[in-house]
């Protein structure tokens, strides 16, 4: 390969993020959340700067439209997320690492209420927010169910969009009279879930 190649390709290679850069990032990301929570995703950039102590044009610097800002906001929250789902996994039983997920995105949805809004919205320019939203959480809550499943702690065949959906519905806010206890709500609809478990070892002897 040519010198004239390498120096092509090492021109059009990414150039890696510094890590001050991207905890500069992360501070912006974390205060777009927060003023969206407050404030909707239609929150003003200007606010969102003033908050996080930078000019205006160090977000376009960064997120050169508006709705590249709020994706990259929601997707570092949806990331999170996720992670918590992987670690876990990784830490406890399968009936509580169900448990105590399910708890986190109930945590998650009804705190950035923005996210629905966001994945609701219709606008061609955050159309890719829903199918990262299902693709980063599908294989872990997969994950989380199957392990549930096989332990007997719920019962066999509940789909991840199906839990990510109902509970997702149940933190949503409701036209009612008082407000209502999300997690009572979630706690009802896992008690569905664990209605006819039984543990894997059970189900071959049956058979």
């Amino acid at each position: 390969m040519s010198s004239k190649t390498n120096k092509s390709a090492n021109e059009s290679a990414p150039r890696p993020v510094r890590a001050d850069a991207r905890r500069n990032i992360d501070t912006l990301l974390r205060t777009a959340l927060d003023v969206f929570e407050s404030s909707g995703i239609d929150a003003p950039v200007r606010e969102i700067a003033q908050k996080a102590g930078v000019g205006i044009g160090t977000i376009y610097r960064h997120f050169p439209q508006r709705s590249d800002l709020v994706v990259a906001a929601l997707c570092s929250e949806v990331d999170a997320c996720a992670d918590a789902g992987v670690e876990l996994a990784a830490t406890l039983g399968a009936g509580e690492a169900l448990l105590e997920w399910v708890d986190r995105y109930v945590e998650f949805v009804t705190k950035r209420r923005g996210l629905a809004a966001a994945l609701n919205s219709g606008d061609p320019a955050l159309k890719a927010l829903p199918l990262y939203f299902l693709q980063r959480l599908r294989p872990v809550v997969q994950r989380l169910l199957d392990t549930a499943t096989a332990a007997g702690e719920i019962r066999e065949g509940v789909q991840p969009d199906e839990l990510l959906c109902a509970v997702g519905a149940l933190c949503a806010p409701l036209a009612c009279p008082d407000p209502l206890d999300a997690r009572r709500l979630v706690s009802l609809f896992l008690d569905g879930l664990r209605y006819g478990a039984r543990p894997q070892a059970s189900r071959s002897v049956s058979k």
